[in-house]
């Protein structure tokens, strides 16, 4: 029995991988650089929990991959609130690295022009000489001159309180990761606003 459930197990695999290599021999236009467009192609994973998104993203960058946390497609009904978008031409490289730590996305798809487009969770707004970051339900407040912190807020988690006085006050260039001292899944949408107002300011 536990070898059927392996053979099951491993034709699952070769079955994801294979149609995403389907989507992306597809997503290939007559006449154009191929080369150019399979590098341009993307793919998204799929998990049922954000701290699995969360493990897998952090697996995948430590391994170098260039992958962004973004929110889902309308088309996708099952998961959670997150996706890995990732270079669909690296799709083998990305599953054996989730593979190296336990994880299986629940689906994988490509990205096509106008279909399953994942959603920035990104939102910015800009107040005269402050920028405001917000990550999902979190916001981070940046005095662009001098690049303080000056406000976070959002979430309702436990441990937000405690980032906020940690950060508040301090420089995008000298302040602690979120991720360092975060508990909560609004620790984590802190650190991606976190992250993201560094990349702007």
């Amino acid at each position: 029995m536990s070898g059927r459930k392996a053979r099951d197990s491993d034709l699952s695999w070769k079955n994801r991988v294979s149609r995403g290599l389907g989507s992306l021999v597809r997503s290939l236009r007559p006449g154009s650089d191929r080369r150019t467009d399979a590098d341009r192609a993307r793919g998204i994973l799929v998990f049922e929990h954000t701290s699995l998104v969360i493990r897998a993203e952090s697996a995948l960058k430590g391994a170098d991959m260039d992958v962004q946390v973004k929110g889902p497609p309308p088309q996708i009904r099952t998961g959670c609130d997150l996706v890995i978008e990732f270079p669909l031409v690296e799709e083998l490289r990305v599953l054996r690295i989730l593979e190296g730590i336990g994880l299986e996305p629940l689906e994988i798809a490509a990205v096509g022009q106008g279909l399953l487009q994942p959603v920035d969770i990104y939102h910015v707004k800009n107040l005269g000489n402050y920028v405001m970051v917000r990550a999902a339900n979190m916001k981070i407040t940046v005095d662009r001159a001098s690049r303080q912190i000056v406000n976070v807020s959002g979430g309702g988690c436990p441990d937000v309180p405690y980032l906020a006085r940690i950060m508040v006050g301090r420089s995008l260039d000298d302040c602690p990761s979120p991720r360092e001292f975060g508990h909560t899944l609004c620790g984590y949408a802190l650190h991606l606003a976190f992250e993201e107002a560094q990349r702007i300011c």
